[in-house]
């Protein structure tokens, strides 16, 4: 792991690319571990794949998604609900893992 340094953080690709795959790669494991493996990987590659993160200060972190993100899923029946509800958890979780990457938490 490299030192966090927020300045670095605004130009992420070129300074913490790996840090970034790890926390996007825990999160999938994880998730993928506890719910519906189809639903999670709709929404790894057809809405995160296209996310952002942001650091805001305070060891906390923000991802931002595409417009209209649940309107990219297709492939898989799934009620709207179950998908929201299922982003949200799986986007905390991408929070939670960059935090634990770059040193916020254990």
């Amino acid at each position: 792991m490299s030192d966090f340094d927020p300045e670095k953080f605004e130009d992420k690709y070129a300074h913490y690319f790996n840090e970034l795959q790890k926390a996007y790669k825990d999160a999938f494991n994880h998730l993928n571990e506890k719910y519906d493996s189809e639903l999670i990987h709709a929404i790894d590659q057809q809405i995160l794949n296209e996310s952002e993160p942001f650091y805001e200060g305070d060891g906390e972190f923000r991802v931002e998604l595409p417009e209209n993100p649940t309107e990219r899923v297709q492939g898989i029946v799934v009620a709207d609900e179950k998908l929201e509800e299922m982003l949200d958890i799986y986007v905390a979780e991408i929070e939670t893992e960059l935090r634990r990457v770059f040193g916020f938490e254990e």
